[in-house]
């Protein structure tokens, strides 16, 4: 049996245009690497030649790279309709990605270790996470490196494009994949499209949140359904074909498009729909994952003059992925990516980052990668296996384990790395519970499990405004952790006898991790527990899904549901297990991983303490008062910095951010209680 993973890719290449380009061919031989070339489009210094620790000065690259890969090969076997492609005249695929390169000059003088932005969506982020840098489409200046944290540190940065359907905008990165044909005909197939829309609208793209959409083949194929529903679970309801078209709204007229829906009556906000229709010539998405694998396999194994990047000059990977990518990585090893052609090893390290317990639609036939398992419904995602360790399915009998079945020497170090919202989002506890949620299971020796506890899906700035929700979002900040994380992850790749600090993830066994009904959150007036939270279920994709990535059943039939299990909390609505920040430790407020009523799935909540116990009895709160728990400022701040002196030693901080952290404390005492009087 195949093993699936998640991936999409086709559409025409597009070179960049008015770009300075380097063409530097690389012989291909059967001892090589599949990268056969790399186009370098331009070069230029990083922060103006601004030398960063005991790397010195920095430079970025763009282009594009060229890759084959041999069909025939059995560690490409879980591309799924890898046996459609069109094959040149040395029986190879071929294929390209976009590449942005950040490194030393001398990349000999760097730390040996290349970290990998797997990019959500085209975009690039590691700069944001480690670097506390705004996100910029193309990072060149000073104020681009934020705090220069990862290039003091002497890390080379590199991006892949792997996604074939990103928004065709200057900056974001894609691959570029031939589609399958069967004997030089078409391949026709059904695809799936749902959205909501929050106003009154006419028309919709069939894609996701401006990617590229797959086309109707046939705008009068009687396949192609429109229906509508309430909830995700609810009643279908089919729209008359009378009143539907594939089209858009251009100047008050209906105008014929086959990328587009358009409904006469137009699309009621809040209701879900869903279009079904036939589509042709889909794109070999898992290429989008060959594509990483052979790049980063070149720099660690070869050379890659056309980069200035000598041979043996980095030796060590580490992948990192947040959210959509963060599924893209457990999808990538899950599927064994992380093998190259020739056997060896891909990513020493790989952060799955706010993965939760999916994977997604990167490799399966007509795959739609940018979609999110709780923002779209049903898609490829929640798929056992979850956990590291093989497990039996109770209602399927299926045994399975993310790790299973994959070659022991290619095997990574793992860090899985979740903020609360991802327990309240999605049945993130399934990576470390059996499948029937009854109990603990225990996690690969070479993984670690990391709840980032009372935090939000994207760390948050302290709030000055309230956006459109019940509450303040949540500015309990992560970021914090994932670096000391990943020094502990290269340390533990360069010396395995150095291990990382212990996982740290709410339990079954102690009371920690609970059924959402079981929850015992502090009575505080106007707060309602979430209740409609996004469930996981085993869905049946038609007979050929499992086997040969073709999904033949739309909308899929839903079998059954898998446990929801969130984090228990103390009495001023805390979360008691993983990670506490010092804000958590110390804390002024409550944090959740929830906000009701929020049009942003990912925001959590900040649920200030009252500061007195006269404004604790005005507003009917249980939880204890600030000028309760703290004497003034000093005193708060002296606890701060034990929390996080505690936190240091036990390896989950680095000392030399205490400054900082103590000085993002002050602010939020002055914001929280100076400033508020």
């Amino acid at each position: 049996m195949r093993r699936l993973c998640s991936g999409a890719g086709h559409w025409s290449a597009q070179y960049f245009k008015g770009w300075f380009v380097v063409s530097v061919f690389l012989l291909l031989s059967a001892a090589e690497a599949e990268v056969v070339r790399i186009d370098v489009h331009s070069k230029s210094d990083i922060a103006g030649g601004r030398t960063y620790g005991l790397a010195g000065p920095y430079e970025r690259l763009l282009g594009r790279v060229y890759f084959e890969v041999d069909p025939r090969n059995t560690i490409n076997e879980s591309i799924i309709d890898i046996q459609y492609a069109p094959l040149n005249g040395f029986g190879r695929v071929e294929f390209s990605s976009d590449f942005y390169l950040i490194k030393p000059k001398d990349v000999e003088v760097g730390n040996g270790t290349v970290l990998v932005d797997v990019m959500n969506r085209g975009r690039k982020r590691v700069l944001h996470y480690y670097n506390f840098a705004l996100a910029q489409l193309e990072p060149e200046s000073e104020m681009d490196m934020g705090d220069g944290f990862l290039l003091d540190r002497g890390f080379s940065l590199l991006y892949v494009g792997w996604q074939f359907d990103v928004p065709r905008q200057k900056g974001l990165m894609r691959a570029y994949t031939p589609v399958a044909t069967e004997s030089g005909s078409t391949i026709r197939g059904l695809v799936r499209s749902d959205f909501v829309v929050q106003e009154l609208v006419h028309d919709h793209s069939l894609g996701d949140r401006g990617h590229v959409p797959y086309q109707a083949a046939d705008p009068n194929d009687p396949r192609n359904v429109l229906t509508v529903r309430d909830t995700a679970s609810g009643n279908r309801m089919v729209v008359g074909r009378d009143q539907w078209q594939f089209g858009r709204l251009e100047d008050g007229r209906m105008v014929a498009d086959p990328t587009s829906v358009y409904l006469s009556g137009g699309f009621e906000p809040q209701k879900i729909y869903e279009v079904v229709f036939v589509s042709e010539d889909p794109p070999i998405a898992g290429l989008g994952l060959a594509a990483m694998r052979d790049f980063v396999s070149r720099l660690k194994y070869g050379s890659a003059d056309p980069l200035s990047v000598p041979a043996g000059s980095i030796n060590r990977a580490i992948a990192f992925g947040d959210s959509q990518s963060g599924r893209y990585l457990r999808t990538f090893l899950r599927d064994g990516f992380n093998e190259d052609e020739r056997h060896r090893k891909v990513f020493d390290g790989l952060i799955a980052h706010t993965g939760s317990n999916a994977r997604g639609s990167f490799n399966h036939r007509f795959a739609q990668p940018s979609r999110a398992v709780d923002r779209s419904y049903f898609y490829p995602g929640d798929q056992f296996p979850f956990s590291d360790v093989a497990q039996i399915d109770p209602v399927t009998g299926l045994k399975d384990g993310l790790l299973e079945g994959l070659n022991p020497e290619t095997i990574p170090k793992v860090f899985y790395t979740n903020s609360s919202t991802e327990y309240w989002r999605l049945p993130t506890a399934l990576i470390h519970t059996s499948v029937d949620g009854a109990r603990d299971v225990q996690h690969a020796e070479t993984s670690r499990i990391y709840l980032f506890a009372g935090t939000q899906h994207v760390p948050a700035q302290l709030p000055r405004v309230r956006p459109q929700s019940l509450h303040i979002g949540n500015p309990n900040d992560y970021r914090w952790f994932l670096r000391s994380l990943l020094v502990s992850m290269n340390g533990w790749i360069i010396d395995p006898g150095i291990l990382p600090p212990p996982s740290r993830y709410p339990r079954i066994a102690d009371g920690t991790l609970v059924p959402l009904e079981q929850v015992q959150f502090p009575n505080i007036r106007g707060i309602v527990l979430p209740r409609d939270v996004s469930r996981a279920y085993r869905l049946d994709y038609g007979s050929q899904f499992e086997a040969d990535g073709i999904i033949s059943r739309e909308p899929p039939g839903i079998l059954s549901v898998f446990p929801f299990l969130v984090p228990q909390v103390d009495d001023s609505g805390n979360e008691l297990a993983g990670l506490q920040s010092p804000d958590l430790a110390v804390p002024l407020a409550t944090y959740t991983g929830w906000n009701p009523y929020s049009p942003i799935a990912s925001q959590g909540s900040y649920i200030p303490f009252p500061r007195t116990q006269s404004e604790r009895e005005k507003g009917g709160d249980v939880r204890l008062p600030i000028d309760s728990r703290y004497e003034n400022r000093q005193h708060y701040l002296g606890l701060v910095t034990e929390a996080a002196l505690a936190l240091i030693k036990q390896g989950y901080l680095l000392g030399g951010d205490l400054p900082l952290i103590l000085e993002n404390a002050g602010r939020h005492w002055d914001f929280l209680v100076t400033d508020g009087q």
